[in-house]
């Protein structure tokens, strides 16, 4: 896991430095904190998929290119069998799977999530991103906070909304909760 947060903190860095951007000029015209966005970019802390998806789409690349270093190829049509999209492992709390990776330029990135079961004991944790999102609960109880207003999500459930509103969720009951997450 360490090994992959320097992989797409290198990826960010090198397609930075290509483009001749400083880091504060690409923090001022992202909106993103620089002490978090430098800590993102040493590769000390893992980058928010939905920053990721901004830094993909300001340097025109693909999510895929950063974080599994090769590019997306398909351009009709991109498959994703059950349980075959790749894993991106961003927080320890959430498994993500992507299921249109290989798909070229992409209007939004469409992930299946798992809140692990022991996030109800945690903490929530917020974060923010910019652009929308919409989830959609498949499996299990889904406790989501978005800019401060708490709701608990159940199978068929979904919300739409603002991601750049501090947002977060976790599992309920001690079981998993399986979502779609479209990040716009």
């Amino acid at each position: 896991m360490a090994e992959e947060k320097g992989e797409i903190a290198a990826r960010v860095r090198v397609l930075r430095e290509i483009e001749g951007i400083s880091t504060e000029a690409l923090v001022k015209e992202l909106g993103f904190d620089l002490g978090e966005y430098r800590s993102w970019e040493s590769g000390e802390v893992e980058f928010p998929v939905g920053s990721l998806v901004e830094i993909a789409g300001r340097f025109g690349v693909d999510l895929t290119e950063l974080v599994l270093g090769a590019p997306s190829r398909l351009k009709t049509y991109c498959l994703t069998r059950s349980a075959q999209g790749p894993e991106v492992i961003r927080r320890p709390m959430y498994t993500y799977w992507n299921l249109a990776y290989n798909f070229h330029h992409k209007k939004g990135e469409p992930f299946l999530v798992e809140a692990n079961a022991d996030t109800e004991l945690k903490p929530l944790s917020l974060n923010t991103h910019p652009g929308q999102e919409f989830d959609h609960v498949l499996e299990g109880r889904l406790l989501i906070s978005i800019g401060g207003h708490e709701m608990e999500l159940g199978p068929g459930d979904s919300v739409y909304y603002d991601s750049n509103e501090p947002h977060g969720m976790k599992a309920l009951g001690g079981k998993r909760a399986l979502f779609l997450a479209m990040v716009l």
